[in-house]
């Protein structure tokens, strides 16, 4: 894949210590993009500094609460220290918490709430800020998930469906707003494995065979088969494109 006008720009990825959120950093560096790192993980600038020697790209780092509007905005600040103003976001940044919802305890379910959608809000305000402020254009994915649109069975996750659902909506309700200067889309990937859910799945083999079982595609995603969407999501070659969430499941939810 070769995107020629996204050499030069700026990135920041949430949730990028590891993960899908590196991943998709990765990608966006190899395209010439200069990266920030943000996630609350204090290896963040480990993750920042392999990334560096991996792609030759420009990389900066900051530990942050995402559910924390004064932490957000220091690490964009940061970021727009170290790289220059963000004109590309991606909000990878998110937990699930699984149990029955009839014995959920409030504190739990605010948590999802609060990292999922609070922290993926307050990330794609302090990114609109500036460039609003400057006067200049952006793009922003939201990676949201197919559980915004399904129930995944047989685990119990209400409040993660729920958040990206509020992600998916959110997107839509931003795009409209900043239009035309900011484009806001989603991602709603489906089962995809990263460093985590790897380690889950071959603790779990038999779920993970359900897991399978249930996609057309016949295999669970890898974080690199993202890439391509959100690549041309941050691009120019998506100029017309905002405002929606594109699923990428491997035809999970089209059974």
């Amino acid at each position: 894949m070769n995107f020629p006008d996204l050499s030069g720009r700026t990135a920041v990825v949430t949730g990028g210590a590891r993960g899908i959120g590196y991943s998709l950093a990765s990608a966006l560096a190899r395209q010439g993009v200069s990266v920030g790192l943000l996630d609350l993980l204090p290896d963040v600038a480990q993750s920042a500094e392999r990334l560096a020697s991996e792609t030759g790209a420009r990389t900066t780092s900051a530990v942050v609460d995402v559910t924390d509007p004064q932490s957000v905005e220091r690490a964009f600040e940061s970021a727009r220290a170290a790289l220059g103003t963000p004109d590309l976001l991606i909000t990878a940044a998110g937990i699930t918490i699984w149990g029955d919802s009839a014995d959920v305890e409030p504190n739990v379910w605010a948590k999802v709430i609060d990292v999922n959608l609070s922290g993926t809000f307050y990330c794609t305000q302090a990114f609109a800020r500036a460039l609003l402020a400057e006067g200049r254009e952006g793009s922003a994915v939201l990676v949201s998930s197919m559980s915004g649109r399904i129930v995944n069975v047989p685990q119990r996750q209400a409040s993660y469906n729920a958040s990206k659902a509020a992600v998916d909506q959110l997107a839509k309700s931003l795009a409209v707003e900043w239009a035309p200067a900011i484009r806001v889309n989603a991602i709603a990937p489906g089962y995809i494995l990263s460093d985590m859910t790897r380690q889950f799945t071959e603790s779990n083999p038999e779920l993970a065979a359900e897991w399978v079982s249930m996609i057309p595609a016949g295999r669970m995603g890898e974080p690199s088969d993202l890439d391509g969407v959100v690549l041309l999501l941050a691009s120019s070659a998506s100029s017309y494109l905002t405002g929606q969430t594109l699923v990428i499941d491997g035809g999970y939810t089209a059974v």
